[in-house]
């Protein structure tokens, strides 16, 4: 039988690139405006069931804006459930969220995206029939203002709008480098390619929060680290981000804050710094000595 590793061993999987430094710290204290800042997502009881199975169990958390809040947990720990619900594609079963003031659970996702919140996915879905540029153009239709009838008979507020949208379509396409492949079919492009482009059409619909599911699955060493840069940049930026991801040097490199779920429920939440070190963390990835 192989032997559990120790707890000592945590840090292999959690500190290697944790901020640890005073400095460190305090800035992902003033990035988290605890204190000082409305949070744009509050959290309460937030509880999900399906059936029997209690999948999120009274999760309750704040993200403050420019803040980049982690929500890690073993696999099956109900991360990806509590980004479903709170973009509207499941209701819950009990709690509530508001975001930027206002209570939103039970919206449908068409309305909470409206109102400013956009999201990835663990498996990337794109449109892959249409192309890259089209893509990212679909992205900012939330906020077009054609009517039906202006769009059937394509008229000259249309014809800006569209314009407008290729524009800046085309912008962030190139502040990802994925401009010279912007008339290429979406299924064309390589998988690292493939999450850029999921990431910039969630990007076009111009969000105050975006949930990330997954954003560096797939990814090599270095598209990794190019995605933390990216990331922090859209966060210095004022883009407030929900990240879930498996890739610990990420989050512990990337999070101001993190939360971490096990069995549904909420066990820690706190700094890189404090999450690595606590036991109850450390025993749901690794397991009990005994």
């Amino acid at each position: 039988m192989p032997v559990m590793p120790s707890m000592s061993s945590i840090s292999s999987m959690f500190s290697i690139s944790a901020p640890v430094s005073t400095a460190t710290d305090s800035a992902s204290t003033s990035r988290s405006g605890a204190g000082r800042a409305q949070p744009v997502l509050r959290v309460r009881n937030l509880t999900r069931t399906f059936g029997g199975l209690v999948a999120v169990n009274n999760v309750s958390f704040d993200i403050y804006p420019g803040e980049i809040y982690g929500l890690i947990g073993p696999n099956g720990a109900g991360k990806t459930t509590v980004i479903n619900v709170l973009s509207g594609l499941l209701p819950p079963t009990r709690g509530t969220i508001e975001f930027l003031g206002r209570r939103i659970e039970g919206l449908p996702a068409h309305r909470i995206a409206a109102m400013g919140m956009a999201r990835t996915y663990q498996n990337i879905r794109l449109f892959g029939a249409m192309t890259v540029l089209q893509n990212v153009i679909v992205g900012q239709h939330v906020h077009m203002r054609g009517s039906l009838l202006e769009r059937l008979v394509f008229s000259p507020r249309v014809r800006r709008e569209e314009e407008a949208a290729r524009t800046r379509a085309l912008s962030l396409l190139a502040g990802v480098g994925l401009d010279g492949m912007a008339h290429l079919p979406a299924s064309a492009l390589a998988y690292g390619n493939q999450r850029r482009l999921e990431l910039v059409r969630a990007l076009a619909s111009e969000p105050c929060l975006l949930l990330l599911d997954e954003p560096a699955a797939g990814m090599n060493v270095a598209e990794s680290a190019a995605l933390r840069s990216r990331l922090r940049r859209l966060a210095d930026s004022g883009l407030t981000l929900l990240v879930i991801e498996h890739d610990m040097t990420l989050v512990m490199a990337l999070c101001d804050r993190i939360g971490v779920l096990n069995f549904g429920n909420m066990i820690a939440e706190g700094t890189p710094a404090e999450v690595s070190r606590n036991p109850a963390v450390i025993e749901a990835y690794l397991g009990s000595e005994e």
